[in-house]
């Protein structure tokens, strides 16, 4: 490198070091009602289908709205009861009290149910052409080929796609839509539902089991292992709408299964809504993994909500990546109801300007001798606030267990917001239980001993946010991880926001 450069990066250094000095404790930051997103691009995660429609209800909530959407789903009495019940308890909730400020989610202004003109196909060549072409561009029939068992693809409020390799079946293994669980399956279905997540844990879970619609039905029978991984995509195209997918995957006694969970939307310069369920149920000696990289657009409220419950010497594996949104509240929560049982959680948030990523992760504690672990990540630049939410309780019964908080945060600049909020309850003194929380910035040594080595300052700082992500990258399949490190990429470059 020429003396020039050599001079530009040390002076370049320098002041990086002063402003550190300047830095002052940022004040939070509130997303506005309406997110402007004009401006942003997003490449193919910002295509546009055509707002052509089969059936959409009328903006807001009411009994007919949800009698509406149980007729067309031609759905029995007794879902359409959890339905009303559920819809009773939205209505008599309120947002909560803290966190970010819901009050722009205004079910008024909101379609809850958006049928695409498509009939679930078990062939991509029977999918209807535009939608198709979408899907191909996200990778997903790609993917399929590559490395997949099975893939369901949703557009809207229904599933487009779905289709699961045969000797999957022939093992009695079940991968289908929810609907269809619903019909073919019902005491399965009946005996979990609404059972882990109840439209009483928070009001947003009641909106879900209100108009639900879409979403994937898991059965995996006892000592059968899923070799390859299963994955849901899910899309919301319309403006204005909702997105209400339930998942639901049982998995039997001793087996095997990777489930992988991708979602996306176009910008609009309207609110939209994204309310999902997850409920999991890990067996005795089971294991589950259950991967998710979600990437919103900045109109999005992403309020999901994620359980596992996981029985004696069974695990849960949790691995999240979430970018995109207005605004995220999730925390996928793990329940170890039996002895031995395990969970573990691995996620990175990445908050850009206007966004307020509010996430985590919760481990409960029912039993003797189970281990949790908690290993946070969370990047914020351009005036964004990315806060993590905790909480690990140790039931009365929970002798001999342990749990492991690790949290980082990185803030590339001084606008932006980061915080921990752990929440621990004991309730047994024979635990062990650690929380350690680190909050920092780039360090500006590595970016300028980089630079002098002929790499530039963007490709730099780059360098060191992709390798703070690391841990959470090497925990996805390979594609996931590229489409990960891309996000990334996109964030850094502000390409988005």
């Amino acid at each position: 490198m020429d003396q020039d450069r050599m001079d530009l990066a040390h002076a370049r250094h320098l002041e990086r070091k002063a402003e550190r000095d300047r830095r002052k404790q940022s004040k939070r930051v509130t997303p506005p009602e309406r997110t402007d997103v004009s401006d942003q691009r997003r490449g193919v995660y910002d295509i546009k289908n055509s707002l052509d429609y089969d059936y959409k209800t009328e903006n807001g909530l009411s009994e007919e709205t949800v009698r509406e959407i149980s007729k067309e789903k031609n759905e029995p009495d007794w879902m359409l009861e959890k339905r009303l019940e559920a819809l009773e308890i939205f209505n008599a909730s309120e947002n909560p009290n803290w966190g970010p400020d819901l009050t722009p989610v205004d079910m008024d202004k909101i379609s809850a149910y958006v049928r695409p003109k498509a009939q679930k196909a078990r062939d991509w060549k029977d999918v209807p052409d535009e939608i198709r072409d979408t899907f191909e561009k996200l990778g997903i029939p790609e993917a399929e080929l590559k490395s997949l068992a099975g893939v369901g693809a949703q557009f809207d409020s229904e599933i487009v796609y779905h289709n699961m390799k045969d000797f999957l079946g022939e093992k009695g293994v079940v991968y289908t839509d929810f609907e269809t669980g619903v019909r073919e399956y019902p005491e399965i279905v009946k005996k979990y539902f609404g059972t882990l997540i109840t439209p009483r844990l928070h009001r947003y879970a009641a909106l879900h089991y209100a108009v639900w619609s879409g979403g994937s039905f898991v059965y995996v029978p006892k000592g059968v292992k899923v070799d390859f991984p299963l994955q849901s995509y899910f899309r919301l195209n319309a403006p204005g709408a909702g997105q209400f997918e339930h998942t639901l995957i049982i998995i039997e006694d001793g087996g095997d299964c990777h489930f992988i969970e991708g979602c996306s939307a176009p910008k609009y310069n309207t609110l939209n809504l994204h309310a999902g369920a997850v409920e999991l149920f890990v067996g005795e000696g089971a294991h589950l993994r259950y991967s998710t990289i979600e990437n919103w657009s900045r109109n999005m409220y992403n309020l999901n909500t994620k359980r596992a419950q996981v029985e004696k010497k069974g695990k849960i594996e949790w691995v999240s990546g979430s970018f995109g949104s207005a605004v995220s509240m999730l925390y996928p929560a793990s329940v170890l109801k039996g002895e031995g049982a395990v969970s573990e959680f691995t996620g990175i948030t990445f908050a850009g300007k206007g966004q307020y990523l509010d996430t985590g992760a919760q481990s409960i504690h029912l039993a003797p001798r189970t281990y949790s672990s908690i290993n946070s990540k969370s990047i914020s630049k351009g005036g964004g606030t990315s806060i993590y939410r905790g909480t690990v309780v140790m039931g009365p019964d929970s002798q001999g267990s342990r749990c492991a908080q690790d949290c980082e945060s990185l803030m590339l600049d001084p606008e932006s917001r980061t915080d921990t909020i752990p929440s621990i309850r004991v309730e047994n003194e024979d635990v062990e239980l650690g929380h350690e929380a680190k909050i920092g910035s780039i360090d500006e040594d590595a970016i300028y001993y980089l630079m002098t080595r002929g790499i530039p300052e963007d490709e730099a700082k780059a360098m060191i946010v992709r390798g703070f992500a690391e841990p959470v990258a090497k925990e996805l399949p390979m594609e996931y991880a590229v489409e990960m490190n891309n996000l990334i990429t996109l964030e850094l470059k502000g390409a988005i926001g």
